[in-house]
């Protein structure tokens, strides 16, 4: 299985990631790992701090040469602003320059304030801010990498920014995530593309911000994945939570779970073929030997199992509640006098960045599941295991169906 731990706060001198459980003799380097994190700061609506906030990044221990040693894999992503904030954020004794006494509503500021015990909100928002999601991407790099070598990739689209939606089809495919990336809003519709700027535009010129909504997709997912005997074990369930584990998530669907909901039983299921012959379209796989769905309702899991083929996941992100025109009602928790809340630097959407994180998320799990499925200390050995078990269920990672 796949860990991986993250450290550090948002202003702090460094954001840390340990992974551990990547096989021996995965091929990893600095620049793959900053070439994901340039792809979490992209997005129309982004913050200035996106522009001049570089992610310096130091692979620390677990790589030599440029191929994993089979220990805990270390990344440290330096903060580029650590001067300005040092005095503020030292772990050395001493008193900020100022206590935030005016919790934002949205955010984990209260309620991470009396959990604690905390008197400063800064206390709680450091490590609760979107920053953090930094160091998952780094280690979701690593999940990529090791699910390439397994014919699986996991794609992102935005398909709905604010009251603006695209149509649910066609989808990217992997070949396509380049186009995706070009988009200023990173939709795959041109017209909603451009529905969706207007609607930043307009956001932001009143200093409101806008939710949206991504969909995450992964590509030649292999049947097996998950387990229908424990509820901890359930592929959907493991995605469902590590995908509303990014900040300012409020809602995951699996498939089309909401749409299947209030259809009868008859359709709202993905039918079973099979075909001996043919093979299935780009980066999907038949499930077993020929067997094959022309829909994907159930978003490629069925009793907490992938399927083979398309996982597909939905993630509904709410408006951030930090706004460049600070209008939230809130209370001084010093004072206890009506206020509104205060203003840090901030998006007027985040929801094209939230797509990266939720492929990281989604990478990550899929990477996990792969390793408890086939095992192996080293990447030759995990792709082994894997054809050994496609062979069994007469199918070859090309998706062609053995004689």
């Amino acid at each position: 299985m796949l860990r991986f731990l993250t450290a550090g706060e948002s202003h702090g001198k460094a954001l840390v990631v340990v992974v551990e459980g990547l096989p021996a003799g995965l091929r990893v380097t600095v620049q793959d790992v900053a070439n994901e994190l340039a792809r979490r700061r992209l997005g129309y609506g982004r913050g200035p701090r996106m522009r001049f906030e570089a992610d310096e990044v130091t692979l620390v221990g677990g790589v030599r040469h440029g191929r994993t040693l089979g220990s805990p894999v270390a990344v440290e992503i330096a903060n580029s602003e650590w001067p300005k904030w040092q005095a503020d954020m030292s772990p050395d004794p001493g008193e900020p320059s100022k206590v935030l006494t005016t919790p934002r509503p949205g955010h984990a500021d209260l309620a991470g304030m009396q959990k604690y015990g905390f008197d400063d909100a800064r206390d709680v928002l450091e490590r609760a801010s979107a920053r953090e999601t930094a160091a998952r991407v780094a280690a979701g790099c690593m999940a990529k990498l090791l699910l390439a070598q397994l014919g699986v990739s996991v794609v992102s689209h935005v398909v709905q920014l604010g009251s603006v939606e695209a149509p649910r089809t066609p989808r990217p495919t992997p070949g396509e995530l380049e186009r995706v990336d070009l988009s200023p809003v990173r939709c795959f519709d041109q017209d909603a593309q451009d529905r969706m700027v207007a609607e930043v535009k307009a956001a932001a010129k009143q200093g409101d911000s806008l939710g949206g909504v991504a969909e995450v997709v992964g590509y030649g997912v292999p049947v097996g994945l998950g387990s229908h005997v424990h509820w901890d074990r359930k592929l959907d369930a493991l995605l469902a939570q590590a995908l509303m584990s990014i900040q300012a998530v409020k809602g995951v669907e699996i498939g089309s779970g909401w749409e299947v909901s209030k259809k009868r039983g008859s359709e709202a299921h993905d039918a079973i073929f099979f075909d001996e012959t043919s093979e299935s379209g780009a980066g999907s796989l038949p499930e077993s030997g020929g067997f094959r769905r022309e829909s994907v309702l159930a978003g490629g899991i069925e009793g907490g199992i992938s399927i083979g083929g398309l996982i597909v996941a939905r993630v509904a992100m709410k408006p951030l509640a930090t706004l460049n025109r600070p209008v939230l009602k809130t209370v001084d928790v010093a004072t206890k006098e009506p206020t509104v809340s205060f203003k840090e630097r901030t998006d007027v959407t985040a929801v094209p960045a939230m797509g990266v994180v939720a492929e990281t998320m989604m990478a990550l799990v899929l990477a996990s599941e792969s390793l408890r499925k086939f095992g192996g200390d080293s990447v030759a050995e995990v792709v082994r295991n894997r054809d050994a078990f496609l062979a069994s269920i007469g199918q070859t990672y090309s998706g062609a169906v053995r004689e």
